[in-house]
């Protein structure tokens, strides 16, 4: 389903044009008092020359910075509900070690705090993904900010990602059980043992629909076969450098694309992850070290990983970390060595490209989607704030400098549309 921000107007389209500001695209050099022109949603032109058409809305950032909305590449909005309790909790389907047939759209709930939160920060996209209680935990959803009356109307895809967790958080869950697994090897034992289930599931299909035989679609199994098709990528939980060796080679047992998510001890094998074109989403880097697998947790390890080549990108892991606080640690990490450029490709291109949505997001280019975020100065300052976010063409958030307080637009105008 189509949002109202990518629907063109049946009368005339709908032109926004941001103007005056110091525009960076990400993808190419900044651009001194720029304009970024938005039609019907979508990027048409950026540059310092574009023509604005008669009739289009015109947002001034003259003094300002423009860039394109950030993307949390690995978070738990919506799922993971603030404020909430159990009831808001729908983050693990744990009731099984392997639920990949589980999807995340089914339980996210865009009214969550989380989501205005995103928008505080300059977030316009999240990848919403289950939790790290099984070895495989479900489908994740790519979704906008805001802008939708229900969740179908905010998705950019529902064909991302498997969630999978090595280490300790699956270990310690089916161990307290007395089940499998109970262990390192446990835990790869399941991960290997359906993927192999899958390649048998997936040739047994290929061999009924060569036949024209009718074939019993089994959901977990489908989803691996999706995988392993390469339609769908793997992002696998795991913070310990012999977890991440695990990881690398199950992915190459099997021939999935593989992403690595926290990736907290990363840097010990940086040069293989590099070699092997392996990405990191990495963090959250605000937390305490609350448990074994943390206990190397710094920093400074992102720069070590993007010194050795390898393209990483950043999580807050909300509600871990407060998703507007996804810039902060780009902040931190240009502190501790980070170059900038890096710092703001992984936090818009590269988590994009990670997960197969550059088509859509990650940078200020015609053809994309025309999110948009203005800062009242450099974002990778600390005293740098949101101003203005639009969506796919369309204000969602501004600041109220008079009454120093940021305001979004809310359920009741997103229903008059």
């Amino acid at each position: 389903m189509s949002s109202p921000a990518s629907s063109a107007s049946t009368s005339r389209p709908r032109v926004v044009a941001v103007t005056g500001g110091r525009v960076v695209p990400v993808v190419g050099d900044p651009i001194e008092g720029g304009t970024v022109l938005v039609v019907d949603g979508r990027i048409t032109q950026v540059g310092a020359d574009v023509v604005v058409p008669e009739g289009a809305q015109v947002v001034d950032a003259t003094g300002r910075w423009v860039l394109p909305g950030f993307v949390e590449a690995h978070g738990h909005v919506g799922i993971d509900e603030e404020a909430q309790g159990w009831a808001g909790d729908d983050t693990n389907e744990m009731t099984s070690p392997n639920t990949a047939g589980v999807r995340a759209i089914d339980a996210v709930n865009i009214d969550d705090e989380g989501f205005r939160d995103a928008l505080l920060g300059g977030v316009t996209s999240v990848v919403v993904k289950p939790g790290s209680g099984n070895p495989i935990g479900g489908q994740s959803v790519a979704l906008k900010s805001w802008g939708g009356r229900t969740i179908d109307e905010q998705v950019i895809s529902d064909a991302v990602s498997v969630k999978s967790a090595l280490g300790e958080n699956p270990k310690r869950v089916y161990g307290d059980r007395k089940q499998t697994p109970s262990t390192r090897l446990g835990v790869a034992f399941v991960i290997r043992e359906a993927f192999t289930k899958a390649q048998h599931y997936r040739a047994a299909r290929a061999a009924a629909e060569a036949k024209g035989e009718p074939f019993a679609v089994d959901l977990t199994l489908d989803t691996l076969a999706r995988v392993l098709d390469g339609e769908l990528v793997w992002d696998q939980h795991t913070h310990r450098h012999d977890d991440i060796a695990t990881a690398v080679r199950l992915s190459e047992e099997f021939g999935y694309r593989l992403v690595v998510n926290h990736g907290t001890e990363a840097h010990k094998i940086a040069d293989v992850l590099a070699e092997k074109q392996i990405p990191v989403i990495f963090g959250p880097m605000l937390t305490s070290r609350s448990k074994v697998e943390l206990r190397d947790r710094a920093i400074v390890n992102l720069a070590t990983l993007a010194a050795a080549g390898v393209r990483v990108a950043i999580t807050t892991d909300h509600p871990v970390v407060p998703i507007n606080l996804l810039v902060l640690q780009a902040v931190l990490a240009v502190r501790d060595g980070l170059p900038r450029q890096t710092a703001l490709e992984a936090l818009t291109i590269n988590p994009a490209t990670f997960l197969g949505l550059e088509g859509r997001i990650g940078a200020l280019t015609p053809g994309r989607d025309g999110d948009v975020v203005i800062w009242s100065d450099d974002p990778l300052t600390t005293d740098a704030r949101v101003e203005h976010v639009l969506i796919e063409g369309r204000t969602v958030y501004t600041w109220d400098a008079a009454e120093r307080r940021g305001h979004v637009v809310e359920r009741a105008e997103r229903f008059a549309g």
